[in-house]
């Protein structure tokens, strides 16, 4: 006889639209929703809404909900390829993922256990440059909205990994959610990739395996991989994939630097073009250094000059000011947040090329020759952030100089008294008139046939340069230099060098290359740095190999054409039973039949199986009629001992509402009923294992009748919690677990409970739907 299980309602709500997505946080009262919008929504136990994270895309639909284990942390799977990590705490999009391919499913593992020992590296999580190098200031004139969306941090709490399951059958793993762990296509696995379609694949309790359930043309298998580097490097990926995490948020702090930069050159030109830049654009090429020339060196001011000038004293202040601002918050930009980024990520890549030399750890993971290939690349920035600074101080040295003579100027030309601290003095004066002969650089001798032809050919003249100015902004276009920065004829190694080639071409030294521009440096350098990370994905990746292909069940073909995407014939739940050392899976394999599969980790290699069916049994007596007619919506594993089960029934009469039944299946009752099983290469489960019926297992299954079809279950054994998705996946119901007798207060039999709806649930519901029921 089918037993009752102790559950209270807390509360139905019609939801606003359909929800696609649920899942519970393993540690608070927080439960995480996709809607059809694609929007995700963080609300507690009592309905009250956290957060609302809109949806990144039109027509995206979320795929998939994962909780990092006891973290505010929330994965999202989109249909468009985007996995993001959303902090419910703050509200904030951690980070982004693009991939190519519709997403299945992504989650994170369980934490990983990096037990140090005298015989294995020492992981030492701690971050030790936080001693050495100083925080990297905040970028406060930025907008948030226009930040990139690449990874800015790891996830926190215990380290873990991320896996996203594609559509495609292809599984990424990363770890930290920075490394690139490794990654395998399943359909190089299987004998029919035309008829395939994965289901789930899961880490296995030591994040040294993993199990995959999916389609092989007409079976249902499970593949058993093992990974010889995951097994053998845990604790070395653990610090590499730490200072990865650190790279990854240097290259988004530089490349937000990087914006902010542009900005303040778009600043600096904006107040030029206030009246200096257009009066440049109005003249012919080369025309204006020989008229600034003539009034510096002679005092003779042509018409055109005149007209400049007649803008007042106090206009020409107002303009050097806001130059001198701009060209000061450069400064501060390229000499605090570039060049402290800069040091950063040469002292990460430092820490990883040491990695490299300790071969014993790090050889699957570490190639030395590109980790010290990346730092020389690194090295090689930082040289172009030094030369950007100077370059900058000679700019805003010699605008402040320019100022100061059109200021001395105008007061001359118009006959006013000048003071006495704008006079120049003999050394001004020389690097004036420098100044002005290098506002309009000379072109390159061109022929007579070429300019016919450039004018055949419409070709644009070339861009000139307004007021020096392009001596800073070329630095910022992802192209070569125009104007290279004059050599320093008191710097003897870049004569050395120049006139040594071997010494250019030697790695022990960091090259500097004068041509590229800061935005080619910094390409340069992150192509650099995405090689170091290559090894450890390529060993990862390769060392994946199947050791064992279980059968569970055969399925029905698949009908050309059909969109099996959305089916439900095959629903699969995990769980890491860490007391008994084994892996939990549990999955329908029919309509009526689901297998519950525990895989050992204590080194025997062995399965033990369960198969129940809904269906009565031959010996099965004493069952109402409403048990006898069931199938599998959902399940979920409620903690290691019980099974959480959403059913339906299937002998509706006309006109009659259907109903579902909540079940909670106790795995320990069925330890008597299961059978266990040596894994080996090929192990035919669909043949060794007969099913039982969920009705002839003693004290196994304790049933809630529910009202109406149900949709969709998540249920957490910590927070001891279910909600249960019903009416076409717009009302959502909570029912508190594990509620005890005296407190139950509206513990019902199984015929009262399936009028609910009339009861407890209106109290969620408008009174335009209590007045239709």
């Amino acid at each position: 006889m089918a037993q009752t299980s102790s559950m209270k309602l807390l509360g139905a709500r019609n939801m606003s639209c359909i929800v696609e997505r649920m899942e519970w946080n393993n540690k608070m009262d927080l439960i995480a929703y996709g809607t059809e919008k694609g929007e995700v929504v963080i609300q507690r136990l009592n309905w009250q809404k956290i957060v609302t994270f809109p949806t990144p895309g039109e027509d995206v639909r979320v795929r998939s909900l994962s909780w990092q284990m006891d973290e505010t942390l929330l994965a999202v799977g989109y249909s468009n390829g985007k996995v993001a990590l959303l902090d419910a705490e703050s509200g904030t999009i951690i980070s982004g993922l693009i991939y190519e391919d519709d997403i299945k499913k992504v989650y994170f593992s369980k934490a990983i256990n990096s037990q140090e020992n005298l015989g294995t590296y020492t992981c030492n999580v701690k971050d030790k440059h936080r001693r050495f190098l100083p925080k990297l200031q905040p970028m406060t004139n930025i907008d948030p909205c226009l930040k990139t969306l690449d990874q800015k941090s790891f996830p926190k709490g215990s380290p873990c990994f991320l896996v996203v399951i594609m559509r495609s059958g292809k599984v990424h793993l990363l770890l930290l959610g920075a490394l690139q762990a490794g990654s395998i296509d399943l359909t190089q696995h299987i004998l029919h990739p035309h008829e395939f379609d994965v289901y789930d694949v899961r880490m296995n309790g030591d994040c040294n395996a993993i199990y995959a359930l999916l389609r092989d043309g007409q079976e249902l298998i499970l593949l058993h991989f093992q990974n010889q580097v995951l097994q053998d490097c845990m604790a070395p990926m653990l610090e590499l994939a730490t200072h990865c995490a650190h790279i990854l948020e240097t290259k988004n702090y530089i490349n937000d630097t990087q914006q902010c930069l542009t900005e303040a050159w778009e600043t600096v030109q904006l107040e030029m073009d206030n009246k200096l830049t257009r009066y440049a654009n109005s003249q012919p090429y080369g025309v204006i250094s020989a008229h600034f020339l003539e009034l510096h060196v002679f005092g003779f001011a042509t018409f055109e000059v005149e007209e400049f000038l007649t803008l007042s004293e106090k206009g020409f202040k107002k303009i050097a000011n806001s130059v001198d601002l701009s060209l000061s918050n450069l400064q501060s930009l390229v000499f605090k947040q570039l060049n402290g980024a800069a040091i950063n990520m040469f002292y990460f890549l430092n820490t990883i090329a040491g990695f490299g030399r300790m071969s014993h750890f790090f050889e699957s993971l570490i190639s030395p020759d590109v980790a010290n290939e990346a730092m020389r690349a690194c090295g090689g920035f930082v040289l172009k952030v030094h030369e950007l600074q100077r370059t900058i101080d000679t700019l805003a040295y010699d605008m402040k100089l320019f100022h100061a003579w059109m200021i001395f100027t105008i007061l001359r030309l118009s006959h006013q008294e000048i003071p006495d601290d704008l006079v120049l003095t003999e050394e001004e004066n020389i690097a004036m008139a420098d100044f002005i002969c290098a506002m309009e650089p000379e072109l390159d001798d061109r022929s007579d046939d070429e300019d016919e032809l450039d004018s055949q050919s419409q070709t644009p003249p070339p861009a000139r340069s307004k007021f020096n100015l392009e001596r800073v902004g070329q630095y910022l276009d992802n192209a070569y230099l125009t104007q290279l920065y004059p050599r320093d004829p008191v710097q003897l190694w870049e004569e050395m060098v120049t006139d040594n080639e071997c010494l250019s071409n030697c790695k022990l030294f960091v090259p500097h290359d004068v041509n590229l521009s800061l935005v080619q440096q910094r390409d340069k350098m992150f192509n650099a740095i995405d090689a170091v990370f290559h090894k450890p994905t390529e060993s990862i990746s390769g060392s994946f190999k199947v050791s064992s292909t279980v059968i569970c069940n055969d399925l029905p073909p698949m009908e050309p054409g059909e969109d099996h995407r959305d089916r439900d014939l095959v629903t699969c739940t995990y769980y890491v039973n860490e007391a008994s050392r084994t892996d939990m899976l549990a999955c329908t394999i029919s309509g009526q039949e689901a297998m519950i599969l525990e895989f050992s980790r204590a080194g025997d290699e062995c399965v033990r199986c369960t198969r129940i069916t809904l269906e009565p049994g031959l010996f099965t007596t004493s069952v109402s009629e409403d048990f006898c007619y069931l199938r599998f919506v959902d399940l979920q594993f409620y903690n290691e001992s019980s099974l959480s089960i959403l059913a339906q029934s299937i002998n509706a009469g006309p006109g009659m509402r259907p109903h579902s039944f909540f079940i909670q299946f106790s795995l320990t009752a069925a330890l008597n009923y299961s059978t266990q099983h040596r894994m080996g290469p090929l192990v035919k489960l669909s043949e060794a294992t007969v099913s039982q019926s969920i009705h002839d297992i003693a004290d196994g299954a304790a049933f809630k009748g529910l009202d109406g079809f149900s949709d969709m279950l998540a249920v957490s054994g910590s927070r001891k919690v279910a909600t249960v998705l019903s009416d076409r996946k717009r009302k959502m119901t909570i029912f508190e677990m594990e509620i005890e007798e005296e407190e139950d207060d509206t513990e019902m039999s199984q015929a009262s409970f399936l009028d609910i709806s009339k009861e407890s649930v209106l109290a969620g519901v408008p009174d335009a739907e209590k007045q239709e029921a």
